[in-house]
């Protein structure tokens, strides 16, 4: 039996597997990890700890694409 909680991205809930890190939510969402910045629960991540922090019911992400141009 799969459990769900679910997660707040950019203020919409999404549901999700409970056992989901940052980095799979990421992958599943398919986002470039080289350019975007996470907030986790107002706190902005290191890429490379992505994997380190698993999701918790209500959580927050704010995802933010950096774009290039000039």
């Amino acid at each position: 039996m799969k459990r769900y909680i679910t997660v707040f991205i950019n203020g919409e809930p999404f549901n999700c597997n409970y056992l989901m890190s940052i980095k799979d939510l990421l992958l599943y969402l398919n986002f470039n990890l080289d350019i975007i910045i996470v907030e986790y629960n107002e706190e902005i991540i290191s890429p490379y700890l992505y994997s380190n922090y698993v999701l918790n019911m209500n959580d927050n992400i704010e995802i933010i694409t950096i774009v290039g141009g000039g």
